[in-house]
C-alpha cells in the first residue's frame, strides 16, 4: 500500500543520507561508467544497503537501479522499486551539497510513493497516491506563474538552442541544479516554476520526483506532452517537462515536433 511504502521510503532515504555524508567532501574513489557518467563508491554502498533494506522488507517487488544491471525480471513485477542511489552524482564529488536520494515505488507502472532526501541540506520531499507533496511533514504547491510574469525554468543552457523551438525560444529566466530529482522538487516547492530537459531521460532520475511534482499540482509529461509511465523494457522518457498546467501548455506550444 502506498502509505506503507512511503514510510519504507522515508527511512531508506534518511539511512542512504547517513552514508552517503560519509563520503562527501572526504575524496571518495571515483570511476567513470563508459559514457554514463562518473560513479562513486558512495553511490555503491547507498545503492547495495537499499537493495538490502528494501528488497528484503517487499521481496516480491522488482528492482530498477542506476547500480545495478538490469536483467529485466522487474518487468514481471506489478510493483517495483526505481532508485537512484545518488542523482547528482558530479555535484556529490564537487563537494557540492545539491545531490539527492530518489527512491519511488511504482503500480503496473504509474508510481505511487516517493521520497527524495538532500542529506547535506537535509531537505525530505515527500509524496504518495493517497498522500500530498510534503517537504518536511509540510504541504508544497506549484506556483500559477506563467510566461509573460518571467516565469523561471531549470534547464540546461544548451535547451535554448533553436533546434528545439518553434521559432526562438519562449522568453524565461533560466536556473539550474544538477539533480533531476531535485530540479522536480523545486518545482513542486514553488521554489521555481518548471523544468525542461528535452534529453532521452532515465526513470531513476525522474520517478519519484515527478510523482511529488504532480501531487503538488505541476503538470508532468515527456516533451512531446505524453504522460509518464514506467518500468518500462527501456527504462527511459523521452525527457521531461513539468510546470503547472498553464505554463505547460505555453512551453509546450513553443516547442519543435
Amino acid at each position: 500500500m502506498p502509505a506503507h511504502d512511503l514510510a519504507l521510503l522515508t527511512q531508506a532515504a534518511r539511512a542512504a543520507g547517513e552514508i552517503a555524508l560519509r563520503y562527501w567532501q572526504n575524496t571518495p574513489a571515483v570511476w567513470e561508467k563508459g559514457d554514463q557518467g562518473p560513479v562513486t563508491e558512495a553511490d555503491i554502498a547507498v545503492n547495495d544497503m537499499l537493495k538490502s533494506t528494501l528488497r528484503a522488507a517487499r521481496p516480491s517487488y522488482g528492482w530498477l537501479s542506476e547500480e545495478t544491471p538490469d536483467d529485466g525480471a522487474r518487468l514481471q513485477c506489478e510493483d517495483v522499486f526505481i532508485i537512484d542511489p545518488i542523482d547528482g552524482t558530479r555535484a556529490f564529488i564537487a563537494g557540492e551539497p545539491y545531490f539527492a536520494h530518489s527512491l519511488a515505488v511504482a503500480h503496473r507502472g504509474e508510481v505511487v510513493a516517493a521520497a527524495v532526501y538532500l542529506p547535506a541540506k537535509d531537505l525530505l520531499f515527500t509524496a504518495s497516491h493517497d498522500a500530498p507533496a510534503m517537504l518536511d511533514g509540510i504541504a508544497i504547491s506549484a506556483t500559477s506563474t506563467r510566461l509573460q510574469d518571467g516565469a523561471n525554468i531549470l534547464t540546461p543552457k544548451a535547451n535554448l538552442l533553436p533546434d528545439f523551438w518553434q521559432g526562438a525560444p519562449p522568453a524565461f529566466q533560466r536556473s539550474f541544479r544538477a539533480s533531476l530529482a531535485y530540479r522536480l522538487c523545486l518545482v513542486a516547492e514553488g521554489r521555481h516554476d518548471g523544468m525542461l530537459t528535452f534529453r532521452p531521460t532515465w526513470e531513476w532520475d525522474i520517478a519519484a520526483g515527478a510523482l511529488i511534482a504532480s501531487k503538488a499540482g505541476a503538470r508532468v509529461t515527456d516533451r512531446n506532452g505524453q504522460a509518464l509511465r514506467f518500468n518500462n523494457a527501456t527504462p527511459q522518457t523521452a525527457g521531461v517537462l513539468a510546470a503547472n498546467p498553464a505554463l505547460h501548455g505555453e512551453i509546450f506550444g513553443h516547442i519543435k515536433a
